[in-house]
């Protein structure tokens, strides 16, 4: 039954969230992985592929998380893995997600019920010198093997908003 929820809550934020992304002309890429029984074992590690073709354009790299209300912490912990089309690695970092109000334990990020979705910006103002398909590998990186109430996770990227130049 609860199983059921889930996915009829996920097709019903699927189908109203989709006609507002494929209007996005920023996103050059975006997709979202759910986790096998709503839980993001150690050994699952979620990766993404994304082409670039103009190297002289700034990218934002997001991460996405959708988790439920019963997740038993505040934050998130995940590292990632950036290689490029020849296969060397050009970053590895630990990003720290806060997905809930620590002192209040409200959830934070948008969402009905008891499904929460957030976006957090991980990698701004990326550069990429060279065309060519793109790797991101996640891991949560929590004290835990296995952590119940993470449902999905995901990478977009975006073209950088340009800030307008200064005025004398």
């Amino acid at each position: 039954m609860m199983t059921l929820r889930f996915a009829f809550r996920r097709r019903l934020w699927l189908a109203l969230l989709l006609p507002l992304a494929a209007c996005d002309p920023a996103r050059v890429y975006e997709t979202n992985t759910d986790l096998p029984d709503y839980s993001w074992s150690v050994q699952n590690k979620p990766a993404f592929e994304f082409q670039i073709e103009d190297t002289t354009q700034v990218y934002d790299v997001y991460f996405n998380v959708r988790n439920a209300s019963a997740y038993g912490y505040y934050n998130l912990y995940a590292k990632h893995t950036l290689t490029d089309p020849q296969g060397r690695v050009r970053s590895q970092l630990l990003h720290h997600m806060i997905l809930m109000d620590p002192k209040t334990g409200e959830p934070l990020g948008d969402g009905t019920g008891d499904i929460f979705d957030h976006q957090f910006l991980a990698l701004p103002k990326q550069r990429f010198g060279t065309a060519g398909t793109y790797r991101i590998v996640l891991e949560q990186y929590m004290r835990q093997d296995v952590l119940p109430g993470i449902m999905a996770v995901g990478v977009r990227v975006a073209k950088a908003a340009e800030k307008p130049a200064a005025k004398p």
